[in-house]
């Protein structure tokens, strides 16, 4: 097994409520594709949901063979957080709580899901889970608050990371659970 974060499929655009945007790579560590010592998730969003569908390998255990917790967090945090941006503005996280319910073993093939479940003008209440792709059980679950960045930063955010409304619809079909590596040269 290479040492990279196996991946779905490869896409910047996202999916929203305001519409279809795609953006320049970056160096987020969870879902940047310059960052070399990143995740490189492979996100997508709809009006509804932020997620993604990968493999983690032997770089991001915690005990052996089973995936460190604060990656699985990082994880958990991202898909929420997008979930966010599929609502139509950006936020930064103010709490988060996750409650493991199995350890997440390396290389297990799971998807991450993030949902807004409430908002008010200037938060959000995210859920998440963490799922076995082969099983569809639930290995962790994910609660989080965000706060929507003020406009005038929004502006500034969508500048720095070249936003751009899109007319190409982004891809939200189902991705088949086989996940292969991310392509990704270095």
């Amino acid at each position: 097994m290479t040492s990279e974060v196996r991946l779905v499929a490869r896409d910047r655009r996202i999916a929203g409520r305001d519409g279809t945007f795609e953006f320049d790579p970056h160096h987020c560590f969870a879902c940047g594709e310059l960052n070399e010592h990143g995740l490189h998730l492979q996100l997508h969003t709809d009006a509804e949901r932020s997620w993604a569908e990968l493999v983690l390998d032997a770089r991001f255990q915690g005990w052996d063979g089973v995936a460190h917790g604060g990656i699985v967090c990082t994880i958990l945090d991202e898909v929420m957080g997008w979930a966010v941006i599929g609502r139509g503005t950006w936020g930064v996280t103010a709490r988060l709580g996750v409650t493991f319910r199995r350890p997440i073993p390396i290389g297990c093939a799971i998807r991450v899901e993030g949902r807004v479940v409430q908002e008010n003008r200037r938060a959000f209440r995210a859920v998440g889970d963490v799922r076995d792709m082969a099983t569809d059980e639930v290995l962790a679950t994910a609660e989080g608050t965000f706060v929507a960045v003020p406009p005038e930063q929004l502006e500034r955010l969508k500048e720095r990371y070249k936003v751009r409304r899109t007319t190409e619809s982004a891809d939200t079909t189902e991705r088949v659970a086989s996940a292969s590596p991310a392509g990704r040269t270095s």
